[in-house]
């Protein structure tokens, strides 16, 4: 027996808001292609003189920064990780959703154990309003700009992946509900030139999803169209796409949207759930399991759910055939068909 795992554990929170911070602080970014000196790191990020060798070696321990000298004759530079994914400088830029990690889960998941034993939300409602935790978001503007900068770095690889490897041969035009920024419907349409798509949600998203569509050139394609998809009638279109957003409702608002899906699908459409599913045994795919913890949390009665979860609801809603695909570590597409019999 070794207790390793459990300190490692103990400790994991120590790792997580150390990295985190160098993403917030910038860190990654100031040094880009280059070697910087510790000094040169903390003029730019403003860390007290007597943190920075702890913090920068931190990092470097981590395996976050790589390191030529010690101390004052320490260069240290990105790891070709983090000069991919952690430099605001380029497109494959991650670092938004970490960002949202960072000002936002990391200070509620303080409050899991309360989550737990309430079933109820720990964000800005936890003293008992009714609002959903985007009403929160949407109406403060740094608040949303942040959370769609968030949501568009943690979808892009997968929606890209998605974009390729789905079969979008027999289809015509797809809606994206709850599309954020239109990330989706920018990359089926990149990939995809027969395809016409509608990006749909909140009024308070057109702005962002406007710009996005003009970023990509694809205005010709790409079209927004704003409402609320639990109130408002969305588009008939061949296929319907959800990213990351059937886990944020309770079993009965679920249901609710996969009927939406059906009765908005021709016979032979498809339905598509992008997010991370938590496998049939439910003893492997953590990071979903976490994510369904941070629902408890944000939401209070959201939670992910396995593929076979995914098809049996589905069944009830209408839906008779099924597929799986796996985009990345994080986010699978669970596919759902209105086969005509």
């Amino acid at each position: 027996m070794n207790p390793k795992k459990m300190f490692e554990l103990a400790f994991g929170f120590m790792s997580s808001k150390t990295f985190l911070t160098a993403v917030k602080l910038e860190v990654f970014t100031f040094i880009g292609e280059k070697k910087l000196s510790a000094e040169e790191i903390r003029a730019k990020t403003k860390i007290d003189k007597t943190c920075i060798f702890d913090f920068l070696d931190t990092l470097h321990a981590l395996g976050l920064l790589n390191r030529e000298g010690l101390r004052k004759d320490a260069l240290y530079s990105n790891t070709p990780e983090t000069s991919a994914f952690l430099d605001k400088n380029k497109p494959s830029y991650l670092g938004g959703f970490f960002e949202l990690m960072n000002d936002r889960s990391y200070p509620f998941w303080n409050d899991l154990e309360e989550a737990l034993k309430t079933a109820k939300k720990q964000n800005e409602g936890k003293n008992g309003d009714n609002e959903e935790v985007f009403d929160y978001l949407y109406k403060d503007t740094s608040k949303l700009t942040q959370f769609m900068d968030a949501m568009t770095s943690l979808q892009l690889v997968p929606f890209q992946i998605f974009a390729s490897k789905f079969d979008f041969k027999p289809y015509k035009t797809l809606c994206d509900v709850g599309g954020a920024a239109g990330i989706l419907s920018v990359h089926v349409a990149l990939q995809n030139p027969h395809m016409q798509c509608i990006t749909f949600d909140l009024p308070e998203v057109e702005k962002c999803a406007t710009a996005c569509i003009e970023k990509y050139k694809v205005q010709d394609k790409v079209k927004v169209m704003s409402g609320d998809f639990f109130k408002d009638p969305i588009p008939k279109v061949d296929v319907i796409t959800m990213g990351n957003i059937l886990h944020d409702w309770g079993e009965e608002k679920k249901m609710k949207l996969i009927k939406t899906a059906y009765d908005a699908l021709p016979e032979d459409g498809a339905f598509v759930a992008l997010e991370g599913f938590i496998d049939d045994e439910r003893q492997t795919n953590v990071s979903a399991l976490l994510m369904s913890l941070t629902m408890k949390v944000e939401t209070g009665d959201g939670f992910n759910i396995s593929y076979v979860d995914f098809q049996e609801m589905c069944k009830k809603g209408g839906f008779n055939r099924f597929e799986l695909l796996y985009l990345n570590e994080v986010t699978q597409a669970a596919i759902a068909y209105k086969v005509s019999k």
